[in-house]
């Protein structure tokens, strides 16, 4: 039998656990604050 498909924010940020502002981009699954936090160190860059 086949699990049923869940729907809606049930994946949080894996740093906070915020359900809000998830980027799941390139299976990220940060908020955005977070992500604003780490993302020089993961390699992102800011060009303007």
């Amino acid at each position: 039998m086949k699990p049923k498909k869940q729907f809606g924010r049930k994946v949080g940020c894996l740093r906070c656990g915020r359900k809000r502002g998830i980027v799941r981009r390139y299976g990220l699954h940060l908020c955005r604050q977070c992500f604003r936090d780490i993302a020089p160190q993961i390699g992102f860059r800011k060009y303007s």
